[in-house]
């Protein structure tokens, strides 16, 4: 096939060469950057593309990949003239690379969610999201307008995180209590499915953990008299019949939060062969300010805050007998969004997580900031903590004769410590998993491994996105022997979260590809999907599409059956 128009970089890989030179490492190991070049294109609405587009392929991609890149995103960020306020809000867009014989075809459908309904309809924001608050209809009497700021906000549909898998069907997620259920060749949207029809949760996360035979375990908050609860549930592998979805669906425990009133922010939980990881970090949501966000005319955004005082507590729950753990593991104030896999060795379980000692990110992704430029865009880069993979060792076996004031963890080539301080607590220090060059590259987050292979076991790699950006701007592979890092870069594009397909022969754990898909703000409609060795990170295709993407959360690969 012949060069693309992005060919002259092709093997533009390994050591970053940016404008944006490295200053230095400030006190809290964040890189500062000057020069950054500005994103907005990224995050603007684009057009829909319902029907297979042909891509153009440089280099080549392996014919025994075959299957789906599915991606969940924002791709629509107002109506009329209403803008969201926030990165979250965005209008759920769904996108396909179906990829066959080396060759790839594009398409992608706005989720067909009642939120983006009846917005559309009105040409305006109707339905209240994370960060944006629907103003009362100007068209009513002031009367019903005043009546409407003390409804309840309600929960929106609008799954723009993930695609997940529940009894074999493809869903769209968000961290509401509203799944849709989606057609994976054609991104149809089929059924929405509301959570608190099969079980007392309000929401569930974005990030389900599946088991082998398809037993699903994903985590829940439930809101009642007596305040907040988080519920770890659990989903059977099997339909009774087609029309299913989360029927047998179960609360396998509930954990009382520290605070019942301001319960934990968690976007996902580690999962290990016999345990469920929960993680209570100080990110918290006030739920008065949250119930009476619409009353103020205020985003739920406003609830979440960060409260650095607070520890951070692992609560584990045995996943056989629903029991929770009397220990709790403590360590200091720390946020965390994504795991990257948890598993049991010699009577400890290593928790493997992307950390960042401070939790107000969330609430810095802002459309307005991710549309900045100069030295504005410079400031908001800088004044972000990054994420970096850090392990966590927790003795399983302490009992009341397990003695204080030793460190707990006797592997011998780790440096995290762990110290039993009362009967039911332990408190533990983590060791980093990478090296001194990953503060180079701007931590890392969106990390993945061998999931089907390797999840809940010990395992060597994993691979994330580097963040020298507000979005991620390199591929990085870690090896945890040696803690050594492999990198893709290529100034100017941004590539989104590595999702690993491993070879249909593999024999090693990083047999296989990894498939990202790849916008740049500098050129127009130059998108593509990349292909590279995961062993080695050296690109081997790419197919380049002809339209624009904004920058996307999650995906997966769906295999052809």
């Amino acid at each position: 096939s012949k060069p693309g128009k992005l060919e002259k970089d092709r093997n533009a890989t390994i050591t970053p060469s940016s404008d944006a030179k490295p200053k230095q490492l400030n006190k809290c190991n964040q890189l500062e950057l000057k020069g950054l070049e500005s994103i907005a294109p990224l995050v603007r609405s684009v057009e829909e593309t319902p029907e297979p587009i042909a891509t153009e392929v440089c280099g080549t991609i392996p014919t025994w990949i075959r299957g789906s890149l599915l991606r969940n995103g924002p791709g629509k960020f107002e109506f009329g003239n209403q803008h969201y306020n926030h990165w979250f809000d965005g209008m759920a867009m769904l996108h396909q690379f179906k990829i066959e014989d080396g060759k790839v075809t594009y398409r992608s459908r706005f989720l067909q969610s009642d939120a983006y309904k009846k917005n559309s309809e009105r040409d305006r924001i109707m339905v209240s999201e994370f960060g944006t608050v629907a103003m009362p209809d100007p068209c009513k009497n002031f009367f019903l307008r005043f009546l409407s700021r003390f409804e309840m906000i309600e929960a929106t549909d609008n799954a723009s995180v993930s695609f997940v898998k529940y009894k074999g069907d493809c869903f769209v997620s968000t961290e509401t209590n509203y799944m849709y259920r989606v057609d994976p060749e054609s991104l149809e949207t089929q059924n929405k499915v509301d959570w608190t029809k099969f079980i007392a949760v309000n929401m569930a996360t974005a990030h389900p953990h599946t088991e082998p035979d398809g037993t699903t375990y994903n985590m829940g908050n439930s809101y009642g008299r007596k305040g907040a609860l988080y519920n770890i549930i659990k989903v059977p592998p099997m339909k009774n019949n087609p029309e299913e979805t989360l029927e047998g669906a179960k609360v396998l425990c509930s954990i009382v939060p520290a605070d019942k009133a301001r319960p934990s922010y968690y976007h996902s939980f580690a999962m290990s062969e016999n345990y469920v990881v929960f993680i209570e970090q100080p990110i918290k949501m006030d739920l008065l300010k949250i119930v009476t966000a619409k009353l103020r005319g205020k985003g739920i955004s406003e609830g979440v805050y960060w409260d650095p005082k607070q520890d951070t507590v692992f609560h584990l729950v045995d996943k056989h007998t629903g029991q929770t753990s009397s220990v709790k593991f403590h360590t200091k104030a720390l946020s965390v969004f994504h795991q990257i896999n948890a598993f049991e060795e010699d009577g400890f379980l290593m928790l493997d997580m992307c950390c960042s000692d401070n939790g107000e990110a969330i609430n810095n992704y802002l459309i307005q900031n991710l549309r900045k430029s100069g030295e504005a865009l410079d400031q908001v880069y800088n004044t972000m903590y990054r994420a970096f993979p850090r392990r966590f060792v927790l003795p399983l076996n302490v009992t009341n004769n397990t003695p204080t004031g030793v460190n707990l963890n006797t592997r011998p080539a780790s440096s995290a410590t762990s110290f039993k301080t009362a009967i039911d607590k332990v408190v533990c220090q983590f060791e980093d998993l990478h090296g001194e060059d990953l503060y180079e590259y701007g931590g890392l987050e969106f990390p993945q491994i061998n999931y089907s292979k390797f999840n809940t076991r010990p395992y060597r790699y994993f691979y994330g996105c580097g963040f020298r950006h507000l979005v991620g701007d390199s591929l990085l592979k870690i090896d945890l022997e040696g803690k050594k890092v492999k990198v893709w870069y290529q100034k100017g594009l941004f590539p989104s979260e590595p999702v690993f397909v491993p070879s249909p022969e593999a024999v090693e754990e990083d047999d296989g590809v990894i498939l990202s898909v790849v916008v740049t703000p500098t050129e127009d409609k130059s998108t593509f999907l990349l292909v590279l060795d995961a062993k080695t990170l050296e690109e081997l295709g790419r197919a380049e599409v002809p339209v624009n993407i904004p920058y996307g959360f999650h995906g997966t690969f769906n295999p052809t059956a």
